[in-house]
C-alpha cells in the first residue's frame, strides 16, 4: 500500500501509514461511533502467513528429481551427483525465498483461507466478541494476500445481512488499488458506521469499550 505523504512515520508500524494517516483513521472511528452503540476496530496486517514451507517444498521436490537422469544417462560419480542435488536445492531455495516469489507459488484459495483465519483471530484478539450487545465490527486488511474483510458480531449479523459488508469491502479494495489506503479505511469505517447507526443507535450509557486507532500488525 503506497502512501501519498512522505516523512515522519511511527517505527512500530513500519511505514505502512504515516502518523497523520493513522490519526485520520482514528478520528474516523471516533466520529462513526458517536452515532451508534456499536464498536469498530480497524486492523491491517502485513501478511497472514509466512508460507516459508512453499520454497522449501518446491526446492525439495526438484532436488529429489535431479539425480535420476544423471544416474541413468551419465557416468557421474555418486558424490558429484549429490553435490549437484545439494546445489540445486540451495539455489532454488534462495531463489524462491523472496516474499513476492513465495506468494506467487501459493494458491489463491490457500491465501484467502489463511487471511480469513487471521481476521477471525484478530476479531477475538481485539475483544470484539466481548462488547455489550455483541455489536463489534472488524475492518481487516491483509496486505500480502491482497485480502480485505468486514467481520460483524452476532448482534449485528442478526440485523445486517453479510452481503451488505461486501459493498464496503469493494470500495476499500478499490481505494487500496488506487494507492489511497488511508482513504479506503476511512470510507469503510464511515460505511460500517452508517449501517450500525441505522440499527444500533447510541444508548444513554454508551461507553467506548475498545480503542479508536488503526492497529498495524508486523
Amino acid at each position: 500500500m503506497s502512501s501519498p505523504k512522505p516523512a515522519k512515520r511511527d517505527d512500530n508500524v513500519r511505514a505502512l501509514f504515516t502518523i497523520d494517516e493513522q490519526e485520520r483513521i482514528a478520528a474516523a472511528i471516533g466520529q462513526a461511533e458517536k452515532s451508534t452503540s456499536g464498536e469498530i476496530v480497524a486492523v491491517v496486517a502485513r501478511e497472514s502467513g509466512s508460507y516459508l514451507y512453499v520454497p522449501l517444498l518446491w526446492a525439495s521436490l526438484v532436488a529429489l528429481l535431479v539425480p535420476w537422469p544423471l544416474i541413468f544417462f551419465t557416468w557421474m560419480p555418486v558424490q558429484t551427483i549429490f553435490l549437484i542435488q545439494l546445489a540445486v536445492f540451495l539455489g532454488l531455495l534462495i531463489a524462491l525465498l523472496p516474499q513476492p516469489v513465495r506468494l506467487s507459488l501459493v494458491p489463491r484459495s490457500v491465501k484467502r483461507a489463511r487471511a480469513h483465519r487471521h481476521a477471525v483471530e484478530q476479531f477475538l484478539a481485539q475483544s470484539l466478541h466481548t462488547t455489550e450487545g455483541r455489536t463489534g465490527v472488524l475492518v481487516f486488511v491483509s496486505v500480502a494476500e491482497r485480502y480485505a474483510e468486514v467481520l460483524a458480531d452476532t448482534g449485528i449479523a442478526a440485523k445486517v445481512p453479510a452481503s451488505t459488508w461486501q459493498e464496503v469491502v469493494d470500495r476499500l479494495t478499490t481505494r487500496i488499488g488506487e494507492g489511497r489506503a488511508a482513504d479506503g479505511f476511512i470510507e469503510a469505517i464511515h460505511g460500517v458506521g452508517g449501517h450500525l447507526a441505522a440499527h444500533f443507535p447510541p444508548g444513554s450509557a454508551d461507553p467506548n469499550e475498545l480503542p479508536n486507532k488503526l492497529i498495524v500488525l508486523d
